[in-house]
């Protein structure tokens, strides 16, 4: 339920503060409702959910088909027809290109979506792989979609580590508190499509 209620909160645009005075509750005892430190009582249960403007099925729910993140695996997704290699492209008798330094972060850059009218925004990411600690998560409204390009990221999702590798992909909320970082000798590179809402 932790991830759930933090969700539902940024959701509804209330702060840990705004939602415990809500409820009639201590900010303490919301912050370790959604560490998951505690379990709500049925009394605080209810509060919460009318605070939230939602059912108490919702949220308590903890079906799989309720899950906000979808992961998709490279080989569940459809074949790919076979292009050339890339270190062919360009090099005068197909010559291979020498072998690359190993990439620093790099500033995202937007690959499209820079209209005023669009909702979508894409980048091209090159995480940091640095330590977690060392940069906060964000959260937002709206969605992401990210798809890795080369390497392997871990995908932190407020308390939840997924490990992508080249070719999967991520859909969630990203109201969810989330970050990604860059695993492994491979420099990664991402794929980032934000969904923004109106």
């Amino acid at each position: 339920m932790s991830v759930k209620l933090k969700l539902l909160r940024v959701q509804a645009g209330l702060t840990l503060e705004a939602l415990a005075q809500a409820a009639g509750l201590t900010r303490s005892y919301v912050s370790k409702l959604e560490r998951g430190v505690s379990t709500p009582s049925i009394g605080a249960g209810l509060k919460i959910a009318k605070a939230l403007g939602v059912t108490v099925e919702e949220l308590f729910a903890d079906s799989p088909d309720d899950d906000p993140v979808v992961i998709t695996r490279a080989e569940k997704a459809p074949p790919r027809r076979a292009a050339a290699p890339l270190a062919a492209l360009g090099q005068p008798g197909g010559k291979k290109s020498p072998p690359a330094a190993r990439d620093e972060p790099r500033p995202p850059r937007v690959v499209s979506g820079a209209q005023p009218n669009h909702r979508m925004v894409a980048f091209v990411v090159t995480p940091s792989d640095e330590p977690v600690r060392n940069h906060p998560m964000s959260h937002h409204e709206g969605e992401e979609l990210l798809y890795v390009l080369k390497g392997s990221i871990d995908l932190r999702l407020a308390r939840r580590t997924e490990t992508l590798h080249a070719g999967d992909s991520a859909h969630f909320n990203s109201s969810i508190p989330h970050k990604i970082t860059s695993v492994g000798k491979t420099p990664a590179s991402v794929l980032l499509v934000i969904a923004q809402e109106d």
